[in-house]
């Protein structure tokens, strides 16, 4: 199976940067896509960038250049560098795997559907 840890979630400032980090274990196979969302108090679910085996990425509009989603093969571990934080990034973050060799995919609204979540981390961006 899968499991997949994050980290990295707390609190800082408006204008400030966080590194978060998901160590992944388990079936490769069932990892070809991996990726990040995030969902906040009342709102929907909401992909923000994944990886897949192939070194392709993909991003949520609006996502890029304040986050930057990388990977370290060696390590199995998924990263998100977020800078220049603002309040509204104030969520939970969930890293997330797939197994289907999908193409063109639709980060906002695919990555939430990926098979396999992680339990979150939190981010708190406060002024």
């Amino acid at each position: 199976d899968v499991q997949l840890v994050e980290s990295g979630g707390r609190s800082v400032q408006v204008g400030g940067s966080l590194r978060l980090s998901c160590a992944a274990s388990g079936d490769p196979s069932k990892m070809w896509w991996m990726g990040w969302f995030r969902q906040a108090p009342g709102k929907e679910r909401e992909g923000l960038a994944a990886i897949a085996a192939d070194g392709t990425t993909a991003y949520a509009g609006g996502v890029r250049p304040r986050f930057t989603i990388s990977k370290d093969n060696a390590k199995n571990t998924l990263f998100l560098q977020m800078t220049s934080l603002k309040p509204e990034d104030s969520a939970m973050y969930y890293c997330s795997a797939d197994p289907l060799h999908m193409t063109n995919i639709h980060p906002a609204s695919v990555i939430p559907l990926f098979d396999y979540r992680g339990q979150g981390t939190q981010v708190t961006v406060s002024s």
